[in-house]
């Protein structure tokens, strides 16, 4: 169990390190293209210097999820692109926002749009943070392999299999002031997928170890898909052939490709 916080203020190394030795492990900022809460190139080294792991949350607005799947591809390679600006590595995780009080009626559009993010977002694992329906949902549908609940709107339930708990955030939501700084305090287990700039990353087997660059060749990966469209022509079930799209959609953004359903 690892001790963390988010929070929309930049970060300073000092601060960083302030954080470190007060037994903080990670920080959670936005990794959007613009605005004043943005996590930026130069905050990303700060933070790493300072001592702290990063965890990334895409957000431009709290009910942005209900824009479905156009918003999810759209959101997806915004966050793919904003984190290789600012040095995250291919591996790490993005975790994108629900960060309102979702009905059942509205789950449906909230997993197509984390499916598109996921499709979009390129060489990086993508999660969902939210409320313990909108996590159990996500988790349901697989729509993402990292799960960040919030206690807020959660009806003091807390869903099984998340990797971080956000359990306080201060009198009337505005943050608990820790060193001149208001943030939302945080608990993490297993993979989260959290980030440095000092080349490692949080492993699936939660160990830390070397970043790896390496990208699959394009012409070497349209030939392994060549053969599995071949599988998919002989398929005898439309199970399988989704199973076969899947796989070269996989192949596809290994490779730095558009996936199928993307201009």
């Amino acid at each position: 169990m690892a001790k963390g916080f988010d929070c929309a203020a930049p970060l300073t190394k000092t601060l960083a390190k302030k954080f470190r030795e007060g037994g903080y492990e990670f920080a959670c900022r936005y990794l959007v293209p613009s605005g004043w809460k943005r996590l930026t190139k130069s905050e990303a080294a700060a933070i790493s210097a300072g001592g702290l792991q990063i965890v990334s949350v895409f957000e431009t607005t709290a009910n942005r999820a209900l824009g479905g799947r156009a918003a999810g591809l759209t959101d997806g390679a915004a966050a793919a692109q904003t984190a290789l600006a600012v040095g995250q590595p291919a591996g790490s995780r993005i975790y994108f926002a629900v960060d309102f009080d979702a009905s059942a009626k509205q789950m449906d559009t909230i997993i197509q749009y984390l499916k598109a993010a996921g499709e979009a977002a390129r060489n990086f694992r993508t999660g969902v943070y939210g409320s313990a329906a909108v996590v159990e949902a996500a988790m349901a549908a697989k729509a993402c392999t990292g799960f960040w609940q919030t206690y807020a709107w959660s009806k003091g339930r807390k869903a099984e299999g998340i990797h971080i708990y956000q359990y306080d955030n201060g009198p009337k939501g505005l943050g608990q002031p820790i060193y001149g700084v208001n943030v939302d305090l945080n608990q993490s287990s297993g993979d989260v997928g959290w980030w440095n700039t000092l080349t490692t990353i949080q492993q699936p087997d939660g160990c830390a170890g070397e970043v790896n660059d390496y990208m699959l060749n394009k012409e070497d990966a349209n030939k392994i898909i060549a053969f599995i469209q071949a599988a998919y022509m002989a398929a005898g079930s439309a199970e399988s052939r989704t199973e076969f799209h899947r796989l070269a959609d996989e192949l596809r953004k290994a490779s730095g490709q558009a996936v199928d359903g993307e201009k």
